[in-house]
């Protein structure tokens, strides 16, 4: 969108249809499948995953529809956030969102007066956008480390859940922030923050709230989420703790010209401090193709989480607070009222000038695509937890669709998240369908995918090194050139099972920048690479990624 152009969703004489004529498509076939609509609202969780299966060899998992969706957002109940949740939940609308979560950053006057108001905004913004699936959460400042995002599923408790989770267990309002290493205090903070997710466990398991989610927010941005940290949070709340932003929010912060010549796509624009843990290299403070390092590096530490052999998600998300070329300003103070004493800031007032910004609308470049049976909040969140996901920058696929077979076998497979049970030596199929984008971007770009890439590692167990960050093992073991390729069209990769259990993940890109991979080109001869400071145009370097699918090997 450029600096002149108004969002296309602030048009009213435009349906939501036409302008996303592919979540049109998402509803029908719901709805073909008696699985859209008020009744389903507030649907049952999708079944288990077929690696639940027991013993038998292969494994199925059931058709899906994808919806899409982004779950940090920031509102005018976020102390340094602008847009109404009216304003929010339009715009999401009108770039095809399927569901949303505002998460609003801890404070005082949020946790004394925000949340109940918000909660009475949130209802507001169902009853205006009734196809929409709008979640209340927070960003919690996690106890001697970063942000996370932490949402429930609608019900008479998700207020009270999240105001008692964030007068507790937030890192900021009790002044838990320290984390360096030796310090006096980490221990005690770091054991906090796992305290926090095993509450919240507690919770879902007494069914005092029907189910609870906490992704980790940006995790290289300061460089204060360790390694062990995160196998921590994983560990002491599984199903609840599921992943982490795989790309960050802030994809506007180095569009040429806006922010100056030292700014990076996510706002990753910082060096290692203090605070730090001090394993990580220089390099893993920057964004690659918009991508988080921890994700973006192929045997890195997303690779290093999936080799222990349990499922780890990525997303990508807006975190909008404050958009890219947008005239809105914050309104003006009451006097006397500040927002300790409010929980809220004023409504947004028109400015008719460009206002300093990083971020994009939510859907309007970043998405994540979650595989569901059904429409409904749970069955969202059963997606999001079975690890169904897939994500994409700047609308660079219409859809992806993930199968992986045995040989032998006729069924469907299994699909992202998924497992396969075969034995040593067999062979297998990954069958890759891939749709297209068969409209322009809100950019006015038609995006076209140059590439597929077919990444696999082998699965060891847990680490023994509760700090390791790398998976030695891992690498991009084929691709696929597709440049010219359109419609709807499926890659078949043949996969062989050696003698141990092993996982396989997708990656793919328009084809405009790229280079040898972090650790060099042997493991990833063509991955996604730094841009540089001030001149990260987001809509010229866009991918793909998706989650795994693994295959555990036996006998």
């Amino acid at each position: 969108m450029t600096e002149q152009q108004l969002p296309v969703w602030a048009d009213p004489s435009v349906s939501p249809a036409a302008l996303d004529p592919q979540g049109a498509s998402r509803r029908r076939l719901l709805r073909a499948a008696g699985l859209f609509g008020a009744s389903f609202a507030l649907g049952s969780a999708t079944a288990a995953p077929a690696s639940a299966a027991g013993r038998h060899l292969g494994g199925e998992d059931p058709r899906l529809a994808y919806l899409v969706g982004d779950h940090h957002v920031h509102s005018v109940y976020s102390h340094d956030a602008k847009y109404t949740f009216s304003q929010l939940a339009a715009a999401g609308a009108g770039y095809g969102l399927d569901w949303m979560v505002f998460t609003e950053h801890s404070n005082v006057g949020h946790a004394r007066y925000g949340a109940p108001l918000e909660h009475d905004d949130i209802v507001r913004a169902r009853a205006e956008n009734p196809r929409q699936l709008i979640f209340q959460g927070l960003e919690w400042y996690i106890p001697a480390a970063e942000h996370a995002t932490v949402f429930a599923a609608p019900g008479p408790h998700e207020v009270d859940l999240l105001t008692r989770f964030e007068n507790a267990y937030d890192g900021k309002l009790l002044g838990y922030t320290e984390g360096a290493a030796g310090a006096a205090d980490t221990a005690r903070y770091e054991a906090h923050a796992v305290a926090a997710l095993r509450w919240l466990a507690e919770q879902r398991r007494t069914g005092y709230v029907d189910d609870v989610l906490v992704l980790a927010n940006h995790p290289m941005r300061l460089g204060i989420d360790s390694p062990h940290e995160i196998r921590g949070w994983r560990d002491a709340a599984p199903g609840i703790v599921i992943g982490m932003e795989g790309a960050p929010g802030a994809q506007g912060a180095a569009i040429p010209g806006l922010r100056g010549t030292a700014s990076v796509r996510g706002e990753y624009e910082n060096k290692p401090s203090a605070q730090s843990w001090a394993g990580y290299p220089a390099d893993a403070y920057l964004t690659y193709g918009g991508f988080d390092w921890a994700t973006a590096t192929v045997g890195g530490l997303w690779d290093a989480l999936l080799a222990e052999g349990g499922l780890f998600s990525v997303t990508s998300n807006s975190d909008a607070h404050r958009v890219v070329f947008d005239t809105l300003r914050n309104g003006d103070w009451p006097a006397g009222r500040t927002f300790d004493d409010t929980g809220r800031l004023p409504d947004p007032v028109d400015t008719g000038t460009a206002q300093p910004g990083s971020d994009f609308w939510p859907g309007q470049f970043s998405r994540t695509h979650v595989g569901v049976t059904r429409h409904g909040y749970r069955p969202v969140m059963a997606g999001l937890r079975a690890g169904r996901v897939w994500v994409d920058h700047g609308h660079l696929l219409d859809g992806l669709e993930v199968r992986l077979t045995r040989e032998r076998d006729h069924g469907r497979g299994v699909t992202l998240g998924g497992r396969l049970r075969v034995r040593r030596g067999e062979r297998l199929t990954l069958s890759v369908t891939v749709t297209t984008a068969s409209r322009p971007n809100p950019q006015g770009i038609l995006p076209e995918l140059a590439h597929v890439d077919v990444i696999r590692g082998a699965v060891r167990g847990p680490a023994a090194d509760r700090d390791a960050w790398r998976a030695p093992d891992t690498r991009v073991v084929a691709t696929r050139d597709v440049g010219g390729r359109t419609g709807r069209y499926t890659l078949r990769v043949p996969l062989t099972a050696g003698d141990e259990s092993f996982y396989v993940r997708l990656r793919g890109s328009d084809g405009n920048r790229h280079g040898a991979g972090y650790l060099g080109a042997a493991v990833d001869p063509h991955g996604p690479v730094p841009h540089t400071p001030g001149d990260g145009d987001p809509w010229a370097d866009t991918w793909f990624y998706s989650n795994p699918v693994f295959v555990d090997v036996v006998g």
